[in-house]
C-alpha cells in the first residue's frame, strides 16, 4: 500500500509539471520564455498538495464528513445573515467586505465546532451500530486489562455474552506499545492482548469490531474509553476496578470479569468434604496447602507429609481474604 501511494504521489507531481508546461504552450508562449515561472509554479502545486496529504494521513471519512458538514452549516447560516433586511443599505464596497468576512467566519467556526464533535457525529458512519442484521445486538467495549487478562475468550466461547465487541484503535495502539517494551514482563502482556484479540475476531458467533475513535490525543486512555462508551450506549468490560467505579460515577454501565469470577466461586461451608491436591507447605508447621478450581486456598492442617497426594479432607472454618476466601481443613483417615 505504502509503495502503491508513493508511485501515485511521484505521478501526480510529474503531472502537475506537465499541466503547468502545457498551459504555458496553450498560452502561447514558447522556447524558454516564462518556462520556469510555469514550471515552478506547476512543482510547487504538486509539492504543497503531496505535503497536504501527508499532514492529513491521520484524517478519517469520519472527520471529512464532519468537516464538510460544519462547511456546509457555516455557508448557510452566513447566507441567511447575508439576505437579511441589514444588508439592504450602505455602501456596495463595505457590504461586500462584510459578507465576504461572515461567510470566512461561520464557516471556520461550523468546521471547527463539527471536529471537536467529531465522536458525536453520526451522520455518514453511525460507529460500530451500523450491522442491519444485528440491530438488537448490545455493544461492549473491551479496555487494555480485559484483552491482557484474556478471559473473555472462554467466556464468549461459552455464548455467556452475547454481544457486539468493540475494541477503540487507542486500545490497540496502546497494547502494541506494551508489546514493543523492553520490559520482557510487560512485553508478554502486550503480546497476549493481541493474541487475545485476534482469537476474539476468529469466532464466527460474536461480532468484533475497531472503533476508529478521534477523541482528543491528550486526554489519558480512561476518559477516552468512557467517552467513546458513553456515546456508543454501550457497556465497558474490563478487569481494573478503579476504572469501573469511575464509569459508574460518570453513569457508564460497566462488566468486570474478576467481579463475574467471584460470583461463580464455589461456596464452601464448614463440614463440607471434597478431595484436593496438596502442592506446597503452609506457614505453619505441618500445614499442607492446594487449590479450589475457583483458586481458593486450603490450608490442611496435620498434613505436611502428603504434598503431592490427593487427599480428602473435612472444612473446619472459612475466612474471607483478599483473594476471595481462605479455607482451613482436616484430614478424613
Amino acid at each position: 500500500m505504502k509503495k502503491t501511494i508513493f508511485i501515485i504521489r511521484v505521478f501526480f507531481f510529474i503531472l502537475c509539471i506537465v499541466g503547468a508546461w502545457l498551459i504555458r504552450y496553450a498560452a502561447g508562449y514558447e522556447g524558454s520564455e516564462k518556462l520556469i515561472q510555469y514550471v515552478g509554479f506547476g512543482a510547487l502545486l504538486g509539492a504543497f498538495t503531496i505535503l497536504t496529504d501527508i499532514y492529513l494521513k491521520g484524517f478519517s471519512l469520519r472527520g471529512l464528513t464532519a468537516l464538510t458538514f460544519g462547511l456546509a452549516m457555516g455557508a448557510l447560516i452566513a447566507m441567511l445573515i447575508s439576505i437579511s433586511p441589514l444588508f439592504e443599505r450602505g455602501d456596495p464596497e463595505i457590504i461586500l467586505l462584510v459578507r465576504m468576512s461572515l461567510y470566512i467566519v461561520s464557516m471556520y467556526l461550523g468546521a471547527v465546532i463539527a471536529l471537536r464533535g467529531r465522536d458525536e457525529f453520526n451522520l455518514v458512519i453511525p460507529y460500530v451500530r451500523f450491522v442491519p442484521q444485528k440491530v438488537d445486538m448490545a455493544v461492549v467495549v473491551l479496555d487494555t486489562s480485559a484483552l491482557i487478562d484474556g478471559r473473555v475468550v472462554g467466556i464468549c466461547k461459552s455464548g455467556f455474552l452475547m454481544a457486539e465487541l468493540v475494541v477503540p484503535r487507542f486500545i490497540m495502539d496502546e497494547l502494541q506499545r506494551i508489546a514493543d517494551s523492553k520490559d520482557p514482563h510487560r512485553q508478554s502482556k502486550g503480546r497476549k492482548g493481541l493474541q487475545v484479540l485476534n482469537e476474539l475476531r476468529k469466532l464466527t458467533q460474536i461480532p468484533v469490531s475497531i472503533h476508529e475513535s478521534e477523541v482528543g490525543s491528550r486526554q489519558n486512555v480512561e476518559d477516552k474509553l468512557i467517552f467513546v462508551t458513553r456515546s456508543l450506549k454501550a457497556k465497558l468490560l474490563t478487569t481494573d476496578y478503579n476504572l469501573a467505579r469511575l464509569a459508574e460515577f460518570q453513569g457508564v454501565s460497566w462488566l468486570n470479569i474478576n467481579e463475574l469470577g467471584r460470583a461463580l466461586n464455589t461456596e464452601t461451608s464448614v463440614g463440607e468434604k471434597f478431595e484436593i491436591e496438596l502442592v506446597k507447605a503452609g506457614k505453619e508447621r505441618d500445614q499442607a496447602v492446594g487449590y479450589l478450581s475457583d483458586g481458593s486456598m486450603v490450608v490442611v492442617n496435620d498434613a505436611v507429609e502428603m504434598i503431592g497426594q490427593n487427599v480428602h479432607v473435612e472444612v473446619i472454618s472459612v475466612m474471607p481474604s483478599a483473594g476471595g476466601k481462605l479455607i482451613f481443613a482436616r484430614l478424613i483417615h
